[in-house]
């Protein structure tokens, strides 16, 4: 049984800020679980137990050695792939960097990474479905 192919998989995801208000992205690679060859505000899967803060600090720290601070909650994705056949619901979270310079940990999932000003992201093509759903509920705090 495969999360998000047999049964709905849960994957949470960040909007993760530098000092500098520049947004951390990911360009999935050959064997990302699905769409691969975009560009997303990163995460992962959501193990059984585990709060949704916890796995996305835990994933950060896992694939970019980071360490991230979460925020709040942006909005949830219905990450739903029919192309691929596979369904995700998608939680993402506002977040800011604290700790660790980001590198490449997983290259097989991960092919590419930076920092992006908000209005010099990748062409909304180019980003993955639960990005382009992320960006779209975000609304910076005043």
């Amino acid at each position: 049984m495969r999360p998000g192919h047999d049964f709905i998989g849960v994957g949470v995801g960040a909007m993760v800020f530098d000092e500098r208000g520049r947004v951390f992205l990911a360009k999935r690679g050959p064997e990302a679980r699905n769409e691969r060859g975009l560009w997303e505000f990163p995460g992962g899967m959501v193990d059984f137990g585990e709060t949704l803060t916890a796995a996305i600090r835990r994933e950060f720290a896992e694939e970019y050695g980071m360490t991230i601070e979460v925020e709040r909650l942006i909005g949830v994705s219905d990450h739903i792939l029919p192309g691929e056949r596979q369904h995700w619901v998608s939680p993402s979270f506002t977040a800011r960097h604290v700790g660790g310079i980001p590198e490449i940990r997983e290259p097989e999932k991960c092919v590419e990474i930076g920092w992006f000003e908000l209005d010099a992201l990748p062409a909304q093509e180019r980003l993955t479905k639960a990005s382009r759903d992320t960006l779209a509920a975000y609304t910076p705090m005043g």
